[in-house]
């Protein structure tokens, strides 16, 4: 593939593995988000979505039925078995993974395969959602995965949505906090290059900026960096995780705000703890939350 035939994707939702999904639908409202209605999977896992303006979406995943995510797993569930392995190695809440958007999976599975990066094979479902009205809706996704055995906490996958939801979220796309867009998704690496031919081609972009402590590459909605050690303790005063191996690892969310000052606002009154740095609102991790949120203009 040439250069001049690349179709720069958008990032198109972020999964969040969470411990519990009543503890996550309490943490995000009290952060001011809308949390869609719990949903499941056909394959034992659920999540209840926050739903952006911009079009791309957060997905808190939780375990709704154990033995139906083992034996998806076993049967060659690319999604459930990462999702199994990062709560085995990093715990029960973080970021493990990145969706871009697509309007051809198989295509994107040929491009993987070809570009040494194929994660599995292509997983096709279907899944209803409560919609704010009281009515059901089914959407049906085809999944082609992305890869590196040498990041096995972290993820990428083209997510093209063959029968979709509902277009018209406007109910569930406005929030207390001010959100109206993802802005950037953080990730770490001791020697962020290392990674950057897996996230081109996860973004289907070539074009790559080279930061003093990392990385960044721009999509059609938000922006991938991998900072090192270095840069996630100037950026976003993070320490390096302890005991950390190689490979990429979910740091940090950071989203754009209508008005900055109603969102400190809100946070305060809600007794959320936070602290501002370079004109941003920092979020530690909390329960339900599993990386750093950053708010700002």
């Amino acid at each position: 593939m040439t250069v001049s035939s690349r179709t720069p994707r958008p990032i198109d939702h972020l999964v969040l593995p969470v411990s519990d999904l009543g503890l996550a639908r309490e943490r995000l409202t009290q952060l001011g988000f809308t949390v869609a209605k719990d949903a499941r999977h056909p394959f034992g896992t659920e999540n209840c979505c926050v739903f952006l303006a911009d079009g791309s979406y957060l997905e808190p995943l939780g375990i709704a039925n154990r033995e139906e995510c083992e034996e998806a797993a076993r049967g060659g569930n690319v999604f459930v078995a990462r999702d199994q392995a990062f709560r085995f190695r990093r715990g029960i809440e973080g970021f493990s993974g990145i969706a871009m958007a697509s309007g051809d999976a198989w295509e994107d599975d040929q491009r993987y395969t070809t570009s040494g990066i194929s994660g599995g094979e292509v997983l096709e479902f279907s899944r209803d959602m409560l919609l704010p009205d009281g009515t059901k809706a089914t959407g049906s996704f085809r999944l082609a995965f992305a890869a590196d055995l040498r990041s096995p906490d972290f993820f990428f996958f083209a997510s093209q949505r063959i029968l979709p939801l509902p277009s018209d979220r406007k109910a569930l796309e406005g929030h207390e906090n001010g959100v109206i867009a993802l802005s950037e998704v953080v990730l770490s690496e001791q020697n962020p290059t290392d990674f950057q031919y897996l996230v081109q081609e996860a973004a289907d972009e070539r074009e790559v900026e080279a930061l003093s402590f990392g990385m960044s590459v721009d999509t059609p909605r938000g922006r991938i960096t991998v900072l090192n050690d270095a840069g996630l303790e100037g950026f976003y005063g993070l320490s390096p995780l302890a005991g950390t191996d190689r490979g990429l690892k979910g740091r940090a969310v950071v989203f754009e705000v209508a008005d900055l000052k109603e969102c400190h606002r809100l946070l305060t009154e809600r007794g959320v703890a936070f602290h501002q740095r370079d004109n941003r609102l920092l979020v530690p991790p909390a329960p339900g939350q599993g990386v750093l949120f950053v708010f700002g203009e």
